[in-house]
């Protein structure tokens, strides 16, 4: 036997962390361990992840071998390289981001496509894109990545995927895989290995005798990062802001709406008005508790898993070594409806084989168990807790399930305020998520909730909450004299608090300010008006040209901001035709922006005299110039 020795912890940590320059080339990375094929992933809330990693398992299947890759993390202009491989492949799941944007860890991918000339002939490429067709630009990113690869040489063996997260994303994934195997085993001659038993990717150890020092307890990045905060702070490693305000702003009603204060105070994390925060939430201790009695499981045991690709990247799923507890806590989402997949591998712990059956055809793709999935699983809210609940004979290991639950995500929050005129504090203005489900549970939101309960002082305690900046293209107009006109009904009013905000600040600062118009749309006046005081202050003082609010139940036919912009046509046509007015849409995507922008379609109609494609056109090109934008969700 050779030597051996060892790396204090930190080195070893730190050679996980940072690639070797070698480490760079994923076609020798392939060659190094025999793999064949390459899935690449543009991934901003995880779900493009997931999905690479799901068709770099499936390949064993097939027999051949895959990896899963990030872009940002690889020499991208290797893809000419491809050919050295026989059999190979290169699959892309993009999910698209905003305005039809790449996500932050594809950006460099994108920015090396648009200005490559690589010839990629002989290069076997498919995509599968991710998106939301309430957007504007559904799946711009998988689009244009299947365009451009053609337009490089590159032969697309299956056509382009697409997924649609209004609707139901893992049906579509689902049905385009069982399409996709088929044809890379045609193209390439080879058969499925017809073995479609669980194929594990980590392995657990259990530590008895571990230095609880180097055991992680909820940080992302680098052990102790909580402790010993350094900037700069990202998503790797969050900047702990203490919480100085939380307060309700409705008055009444069911719903519970809040605004709260971050701290940023000697983070020197610099924002805009328009950007959005992102939370790193924790999930309910007594979810994680009620997992921890349904799987009868010790959850303060320290384990790691580690991966049993010893090449690979990922070393673990979330960081290790940790608990059970803090895996549940803080890395894991135990609240989302789970995948099918998950219902797939889980299904051989169920011992009743009628359990087993219908976990396995829920995860099929015949219409019967789609529909099964989607009654007995979406339609019913039934995250993992409520599965195991229902399901009494499944008794999974709580190490393979924590393989298989996605990472929990940040959540992101368009900014309430400006740093013009609040430096060192961000605002946060949220509706609190809670529903009763179909089977009678009460499902809270993961975010909502536990920034509910982050108290400026918890029993002398100061509350923080791990967050970081994602820059924004929802910009207030470069020239202050340009008017500006903010729709913004419900929570959909957060970066306006801050464009209004700002405006204020230009005045005072002597500059020529443009008109600043706000329409702004609620339930009822005395129950949501969100920051009535400031709003109506801000109108008194004339920082607001105009302050329009419609209050969509405060008479018996509703009343929304659209029909509030029909009202006002005339105005707002002079303000957007001749005085170069830019427009902001914020809140809800799949009615309220849609309405809307049908309203100016209309305007265009009736005042511009023009057909409906011609008005089509006038909005897109205001959206070219950067005069129409927006900050929508779904």
């Amino acid at each position: 036997m050779g030597c051996v020795f060892s790396l204090p912890e930190d080195r070893i940590a730190a050679a996980q962390r940072a690639p070797s320059a070698t480490e760079t080339s994923f076609i020798e990375k392939m060659k190094k361990t025999g793999k064949n094929i390459v899935v690449f992933y543009g991934s901003q809330t995880g779900t493009g992840e997931e999905f690479a990693n799901r068709l770099s398992k499936d390949a064993q299947r097939y027999g051949m071998k895959g990896m899963a890759a990030d872009p940002e993390e690889y020499d991208m202009s290797e893809l000419s390289r491809l050919t050295e491989i026989d059999n190979s492949l290169a699959i892309f799941c993009m999910a698209t981001y905003g305005e039809g944007d790449p996500t932050d860890n594809a950006q460099d991918f994108y920015d090396w496509l648009q200005e490559t000339d690589a010839e990629l002939e002989g290069v076997n490429f498919t995509v599968f894109a991710l998106g939301n067709k309430t957007y504007e630009h559904y799946n711009a990113m998988g689009k244009y990545v299947d365009k451009r690869m053609v337009e490089l040489g590159a032969k697309r063996i299956f056509d382009l995927g697409q997924g649609d997260d209004d609707g139901n994303l893992e049906e579509d994934f689902v049905s385009w895989r069982e399409q996709f195997w088929p044809a890379v085993c045609e193209h390439f001659g080879v058969e499925a290995s017809g073995d479609d038993a669980s194929i594990r990717q980590y392995q657990l150890v259990e530590h008895t005798d571990i230095n609880m020092n180097k055991v992680y307890t909820g940080e992302l990045g680098r052990l102790k990062s909580f402790e010993t905060q350094k900037p700069p702070f990202d998503s790797k490693n969050p900047f702990l802001a203490p919480v100085t305000v939380n307060r309700k702003l409705n008055k009444a009603g069911e719903r519970h709406l809040m605004h709260l204060e971050l701290d940023i105070t000697g983070s020197k994390i610099r924002y805009e008005s328009g950007d959005h925060v992102a939370v790193f939430p924790t999930n309910d201790l007594a979810l994680v508790n009620k997992l921890g009695e349904v799987l009868g499981v010790d959850l303060d045991t320290v384990i790691s898993l580690n991966n049993l690709d010893e090449e690979s990247n990922k070393k673990h799923p979330f960081p290790c070594p940790t608990t059970y507890r803090t895996a549940l806590t803080h890395y894991l989402d135990i609240t989302s409806q789970p995948r099918t997949n998950v219902l797939y591998e889980l299904a051989q712990y169920a011992s009743d084989p009628k359990d087993q059956e219908n976990m396995r055809k829920m995860a099929s793709s015949s219409p019967e168990g789609k529909a099964l999935y989607q009654s007995w699983v979406l339609d019913s809210s039934r995250n993992i807790l409520a599965i195991l609940e229902d399901l009494s004979s499944l008794k999974p290991p709580v190490d393979h399930m924590c393989e298989l639950l996605p990472r929990l995500q940040a959540r992101y929050y368009s900014i309430a305020s400006s740093s013009k005129v609040h430096p060192n504090s961000i605002h946060i203005c949220a509706v609190v998520v809670e529903y009763q489900s179909k089977t009678g549970r009460f499902n809270k939101g993961v975010a909502t909730n536990w920034l509910k309960g982050k108290q400026p002082t918890d029993n002398g305690h100061k509350s923080t909450v791990p967050m970081f900046i994602r820059k924004s293209q929802f910009r207030l107009p470069f020239k202050a004299s340009n008017p500006v006109l903010m729709v913004g009904p419900g929570t959909g009013i957060a970066p306006f608090m801050g464009f209004i905000q700002e405006r204020g600040w230009l005045k005072g600062q002597g500059k020529e300010v443009g008109e600043t118009v706000m329409y702004f749309g609620c339930r009822h006046r005395n129950e949501d008006y969100l920051y009535q005081e400031e709003l109506e202050e801000a109108e008194r003082t004339g920082v607001l040209t105009q302050l329009n609010v419609a209050f969509s139940r405060d008479q018996e036919n509703k009343v929304y901001v659209q029909h509030l912009l029909r009202k006002n046509k005339e105005e707002l046509w002079r303000q957007i035709h001749t005085d170069n007015a830019h427009i902001y849409i914020c809140g809800d995507a799949r009615n309220m922006a849609r309405d809307v922008q049908t309203a100016f379609y209309e305007m265009a109609e009736e005042l511009g005299g023009m057909t409906r494609t011609q008005a089509t056109d006038y909005v897109k090109k205001l959206m070219t110039k950067g005069r129409y934008s927006q900050d929508v969700w779904s």
